[in-house]
């Protein structure tokens, strides 16, 4: 039995959350250099070439490459081995997120009682955890944050079973039509198939941690992200919703089994700033 003191997970979280939101991920920046070769379009060409640009000055000068420093989505594998001491575990994260806020300049952009008050809590907290229970004594911690532009933009639908996976991609395509320039494009597509409607959303959202460029391991499904992905860059939106070739720069599509009856689908958009970072303890 391998044990853990959860003042560890707080450090991991605040230098993770941090990380991710000063430095895009090598995949990300490869994406992009490559996007400004695909680019039809002059201008899609410049807001490509000046996402660069502010991805470089904010790595060098470890300040947040946007104002929306993102909710906080944490994933969290737990081996079954694993003996968490300390802090409750949702404590620790939480502690590690404030921390981050704090240590990082962050911006404050949740709030409590979303229904009625609408009061800013004043540290980013509490964060959105994902846990899973693995074998063995592993500890693996993923933070994704998630700007609310490219959030509210994203769609779930209760598809029909014989609408298909014509159904599946046409919805896919659809929600990044509908959504225009509003998520930042060029944007990266998490989409999830079965399960429940939260399991569903689940999916689309951790799909999200897949690295750019990387297809599915099942060749039919790397194919539906492929046709998933020319059929939305055919829409035309481009980079920064000013038209061109290159209005999404990767779909990442997960499943799991669903009821007879069901075909839940969810489509998550990543904004062009397609943040995340993770960490092993």
């Amino acid at each position: 039995m391998r044990e853990i003191n959860t003042a560890a997970v707080t450090g991991l979280v605040s230098s993770l959350y941090q990380e991710a939101n000063f430095s895009l991920p090598a995949d990300v920046l490869a994406a992009f250099r490559n996007a400004t070769q695909l680019e039809k379009s002059e201008r899609g060409r410049k807001v490509l070439e000046s996402l660069l640009e502010n991805a470089d000055i904010a790595a060098r000068g470890r300040v947040p490459l946007c104002q929306d420093t993102g909710l906080a989505v944490v994933f969290v594998r737990i081996g079954q081995d694993v003996h968490l001491s300390g802090r409750p575990l949702a404590e620790a994260v939480n502690e590690g997120v404030a921390r981050a806020q704090k240590e990082g300049c962050l911006r404050a952009s949740v709030v409590n009682s979303p229904c009625l008050r609408r009061e800013n809590t004043g540290d980013n907290t509490p964060a959105v955890i994902h846990e899973e229970i693995v074998p063995g004594e592993a500890f693996d911690i993923a933070v994704l944050p998630k700007g609310a532009g490219s959030e509210n933009m994203s769609r779930l639908r209760m598809l029909r079973p014989a609408d298909g996976l014509t159904g599946v991609i046409n919805f896919a395509v659809e929600t990044v039509e509908a959504a225009g320039a509003q998520p930042c494009p060029p944007v990266f597509l998490g989409v999830g198939v079965g399960g429940t409607m939260d399991r569903a959303a689940g999916l689309s959202k951790q799909a999200l941690l897949r690295p750019a460029g990387k297809a599915h391991t099942d060749p039919e499904l790397a194919a539906v992200e492929q046709e998933i992905l020319e059929r939305v860059n055919a829409v035309g939106i481009g980079p920064a919703g000013l038209g061109g070739t290159v209005t999404c720069l990767g779909v990442a599509l997960e499943e799991v089994p669903c009821h007879i009856a069901s075909l839940p689908v969810a489509v998550n958009i990543q904004c062009n700033c397609a943040r995340r970072a993770s960490g092993s303890l």
